[in-house]
């Protein structure tokens, strides 16, 4: 399928917003059923957590882990990051890391998307990167982490981006 054209041919502007949020909704339940997300929040994360377990044959933690989305045969432990750039907010801030100074994960595995969800850049990013380069914010009692494009260059980070890519077509 050709995205461009798909996009095109969809008009959202003659829908009202309740059916605006009624195909939104309609589109999460599909989402679901097809098991790509799984829970009724941002389907990013969800979206994130499936590129990264397919890619590397990771296995999704349940929901309710906490410090970490995806565990590896071997045991390490991935916390799953996504951030959706777009032309109306470009931050690279990954969502909040909660208990980071207890290293409840050993990667944290960040995607970014564009505005239609399609792969940007991916890395894995060992948890002492992340703890050297993150500012604990006390009013959420949790880290924040921007996910920059000089990321990919420090040391031990790994960059998944085609990886991802590939997973991202087999779906």
């Amino acid at each position: 399928m050709d995205t461009d054209t798909t996009l095109r041919r969809f008009d959202a502007t003659p829908l009202t917003v309740s059916d605006l949020f009624s195909a939104y909704g309609a589109i999460l339940a599909e989402l679901r059923r097809r098991e790509i997300v799984r829970s009724s929040n941002n389907p990013l994360s969800d979206y994130a957590e499936l590129l990264f377990c397919r890619a590397f044959g990771w296995s999704r933690t349940a929901n309710s882990a906490v410090g970490h989305d995806a565990i590896e045969n071997s045991g390490i432990r991935y916390q799953v990051k996504g951030r959706r750039l777009t032309r109306h907010n470009s931050s690279r801030e990954v969502g909040a890391i909660r208990e980071l100074d207890q290293m409840p994960f050993d990667y944290l595995a960040g995607l970014l998307v564009d505005e239609h969800f399609l792969v940007v850049r991916a890395a894995l990013v060992p948890v002492a990167v992340v703890q050297e380069r993150a500012a604990y914010v006390p009013r959420t009692n949790a880290w924040k982490f921007l996910l920059l494009d000089g990321v990919w260059a420090l040391p031990g980070v790994v960059d998944t981006t085609d990886e991802l890519r590939t997973a991202a077509l087999a779906i």
